[in-house]
């Protein structure tokens, strides 16, 4: 499979103005899934722990990260990983943010 960068971000920019839908999985077989995930700048971060463990790579933007206890500064180019179960969140979104989202196994394998 081959995707395209551009083609994913267009397809969800389509999905977060008719639908308000932040996130889009191209990607879903048993060991791994993974999407792009969109949120504007002063946009909050709804999202609430997976039962999966999941790396951000931020493609775009500025924002402060919180994971568990810890709070970081993040922007373009960054890894973050988080475990299951951990609560995490972006917040302070300085700059529309977009990251290419992997989780392992396939997200909603462990419920």
């Amino acid at each position: 499979m081959n995707f395209k960068l551009m083609d994913l971000r267009n397809h969800l920019n389509e999905l977060k103005e008719v639908e308000n839908n932040a996130y889009y999985e191209f990607l879903k077989v048993s060991s791994m899934s993974v999407g792009l995930y969109k949120l504007n700048k002063g946009e909050l971060d709804k999202q609430k722990p997976h039962t999966e463990d999941e790396v951000y790579f931020i493609i775009e933007g500025e924002a402060s990260f919180q994971n568990g206890d810890t709070i970081t500064q993040i922007s373009k180019g960054d890894v973050l990983f988080v475990e299951a179960h951990k609560d995490h969140r972006f917040f302070d979104i300085t700059e529309d943010l977009t990251t290419l989202v992997f989780f392992s196994p396939a997200e909603h394998a462990n419920k």
